[in-house]
């Protein structure tokens, strides 16, 4: 299942499905934050949004007309607008079938995130804020830079003009949003879609300020109630998790010098915490440096703008400009999951999976009969892999001859029924392709064929 969402000019619309069936859509007004990251490159007024499906290894063609609506069209399913909701003294709520997220009417921002499935509530601040970055100490004359992260001082300095963050609620019945402004350059929506089991956190930032000489290094915050201790995990090239204790290295003893930095890792596709009862992960949409420095929080670094150069070769401060001359502006999403440790892994190896090996969408204009002409849908799978088996490479090598690699996404006893070993057949999954003759397999870990294994 995926969202999919494309700018447009107009407000009515009709989706039909590979089926030939209207489908619902919903059209919203483009955000002003939007707006200010293109500037003059684009014109669109609405983005229009609908829920698709994708076969495994396959297709779905979706027909997109600008409807005109008469009374022969009643019955059809037309774009329906995302609508405003007036706030109140109570606090903000958006909800689907799996989650409900408030936040504090008074500030603004995010107070609690309830799975109702597990019966789970995390009381969660998010917030935005900035380190200053370090010109050199009497101790260190290391600047903070384009290679060096270094904060001059432990405590960041939050990003709120005010004491509340303005905020706007939209409404539908596929999308509900949270749109959020924390400054004139740092604005954030957060999604929750039909059926998902995550929220999505869509954050805006710059161009960062520097008329005042000081270098900032923006992060995000989650702040929960969750007893995590020293301890947090973040992964390794998108698979294997790894434990990480602040202050702390396994194979030596560690002298803290820098004591935030010095407990920053990189993040490729997710960090999380956990106790006993529930676990908070975060994935993010492009490798980010993050840490947990306080019991219950997760920070992850998003844009930075410094000053002065950190002497590693560059020779220029980590200052870009941009195309309009002003500075960066940098748009990115992170997507937070609220589960029990025991089946925190089955969500987020499986949302993994869905962001990074995500749809490749295309567009073109279709003549009037080409559901007639071509087939909209299709699978290039005789049969779907098992729910813990990947497809990690399909490479043709010439007519005859294909390379398939299979991988086992979960790690031993991550979860207790997707950990276990699965058996797959060749012979079930065989690739429908030009392929005729030859599969040549190899294991994951090295370039060896499969014939040369005991076993595959």
């Amino acid at each position: 299942m995926q969202f999919v969402r494309f700018p447009v000019n107009g407000d009515n619309f009709l989706v039909e499905g590979p089926d030939g069936k209207p489908i619902t859509s919903i059209i919203s007004i483009v955000s002003a934050s939007t707006k200010a990251v293109r500037r003059s490159r684009g014109t669109a007024t609405h983005e229009l949004v609908f829920m698709a499906t994708v076969p495994a290894l396959g297709y779905n063609t979706y027909m997109v007309y600008r409807a005109k609506f008469t009374q022969k069209f009643q019955e059809m399913v037309f774009s329906k607008p995302m609508r405003e909701k007036a706030l109140s003294t109570s606090p903000i709520v958006i909800e689907n079938e799996f989650l409900k997220i408030t936040f504090d009417n008074n500030t603004g921002l995010l107070d609690t995130v309830i799975d109702t499935v597990s019966n789970l509530t995390m009381m969660v601040k998010q917030t935005f804020l900035w380190y200053n970055s370090s010109t050199g100490t009497p101790d260190s004359s290391q600047a903070s830079g384009a290679y060096i992260f270094r904060p001059n001082r432990t405590n960041p300095i939050p990003i709120m003009l005010r004491n509340n963050v303005l905020t706007k609620v939209y409404q539908s019945n596929l999308i509900q949003e949270v749109h959020q402004e924390f400054s004139p350059w740092l604005t954030q929506v957060v999604r929750l879609y039909k059926a998902q089991r995550h929220a999505e956190f869509e954050w805006t930032v710059g161009p960062i300020p520097f008329q005042d000489g000081f270098g900032k290094e923006i992060i995000t915050r989650f702040d929960s109630d969750i007893k995590s201790g020293k301890q947090f995990f973040t992964d390794s090239n998108g698979r294997e998790i790894l434990e990480r204790v602040k202050d702390h290295r396994d194979t030596w003893f560690y002298n803290v010098t820098e004591p935030v930095s010095g407990n920053y890792y990189p993040v490729n596709s997710r960090i999380y915490i956990k106790d006993d009862k529930k676990q908070m992960t975060i994935l993010t949409d492009r490798s980010q440096g993050g840490s947990s420095l306080q019991e219950g929080s997760i920070e992850l670094m998003i844009h930075r703008r410094i000053q002065h150069d950190d002497g590693r070769g560059v020779g220029e401060p980590l200052n870009e400009t941009g195309q309009f001359g002003d500075g960066l502006i940098i748009r990115g999403k992170h997507f937070v999951l609220l589960s029990s440790p025991a089946k925190s892994a089955s969500l987020h190896r499986n949302l993994a999976e869905q962001l990074y090996m995500a749809p490749s969408i295309s567009f073109f204009k279709a003549s009037a009969d080409w559901q007639i002409k071509y087939n909209l849908s299709g699978s290039f799978l005789h049969k779907n892999l098992p729910a813990n088996v990947h497809l990690l490479t399909l490479e043709l090598w010439d007519s005859n001859t294909a390379l398939i690699r299979l991988e086992h996404q979960y790690e031993k006893d991550e979860d207790p029924d997707l950990s276990t070993n699965v058996t797959v057949s060749f012979k079930v999954i065989t690739i429908k392709l030009v392929c005729k003759k030859n599969v040549f397999t190899v294991p994951t870990t090295k370039n060896l064929p499969c014939r040369h294994l005991n076993s595959v």
